[in-house]
């Protein structure tokens, strides 16, 4: 069957890249089809689900369940396809065939209707960091990290360098002494954040239910470090869900428990990169989610 791209895939397309997306949306139906024909699947008529950068197509190839996956950003896309390679499926989807250089994946099919948002908090936490050591792959010379992978020692460094301008130039939202408190804790994080394989975007809403397994990441950003740098994303996305301090401290708890992490390692990253999103989202205009990182950070400084 020829696809038809969702409108609302059009426009956000359109508004984060300009009338320039529109070449590339107008040349999805006929290279989904190509793709089909390559790995002779056959594209199911359900409407296709997308984020903001990608599109994702319910197929079948034989008897087999899947999904393909097309992204916008081809360059993703090789980081993706190496990292679900070096996972293998081990607490992740797994990937079935891939032209990363033209952004796209063939996936196993996972229940796009169940994730670990749905479930009780504390629960999902449990599974959520159980999933972080799982997805926390040792850099050896037989299995080296995926090229381009962003090295956590960059960025913490580039947080402690850039913290201070930021703040300044959105007028000062974040207390001073808690920017002060980031950009000397992002340097001593950025000198020993090692350099093993991790997924660094395990929102609740990136983990799916399965057959293989109960539950199955999807959508990973590779980084070069350590599982404590994703923490924090854990605890904002649902922190709504925490009444007080007490119980983000709790949370952050669980979360480190589950998965053999290194509380106090956790608890700085969740620091630094609360902050550091809430400056990004005040300066993309977001209104919900600075304040949830001001709760995170209050609960933890």
């Amino acid at each position: 069957m020829r696809i038809v791209v969702p409108p609302s895939f059009v426009e956000e397309r359109v508004r984060l890249a300009g009338p320039d997306a529109h070449a590339w949306l107008d040349r999805l139906p006929d290279f989904v089809a190509e793709l089909a024909r390559q790995w002779a699947v056959e594209v199911l008529p359900d409407p296709p689900r997308h984020g903001a950068h990608s599109l994702v197509l319910t197929a079948r190839r034989g008897s087999q369940p899947c999904v393909l996956k097309v992204c916008w950003d081809p360059a993703s896309t090789v980081m993706e396809a190496e990292a679900l390679r070096a996972w293998d499926g081990r607490g992740i989807v797994r990937l079935l065939a891939a032209r990363p250089e033209d952004g796209a994946l063939l996936l196993e099919r996972l229940d796009a209707g169940r994730s670990l948002a749905d479930v009780e908090l504390y629960e999902a936490a449990g599974v959520a960091g159980g999933l972080l050591r799982r997805l926390t792959v040792p850099r050896t010379p037989d299995q080296p990290l995926p090229a381009g992978t962003p090295k956590l020692a960059d960025l913490g460094a580039e947080i402690a360098a850039t913290v201070h301008d930021r703040q300044r130039g959105l007028g000062d939202p974040v207390p001073a002494r808690w920017i002060d408190l980031v950009a000397t804790t992002a340097r001593d994080l950025a000198a020993d954040a090692g350099s093993d394989l991790v997924h660094a975007d395990l929102h609740y809403g990136n983990v799916l239910a399965a057959d293989r397994e109960p539950w199955l990441a999807i959508d990973p950003k590779p980084v070069a470090g350590e599982p404590e740098f994703a923490v924090p994303e854990l605890m904002w996305t649902r922190v709504d869900e925490a009444p007080d301090a007490e119980t983000i401290r709790d949370l952050l708890g669980v979360l480190t428990t589950a998965g053999g992490l290194d509380p106090d390692r956790a608890r700085a990253w969740a620091i630094v990169r609360a902050v550091d999103y809430w400056l990004w989202g005040l300066g993309i205009g977001l209104t919900i989610d600075p304040p949830r990182c001001e709760r995170v950070v209050a609960a933890l400084v």
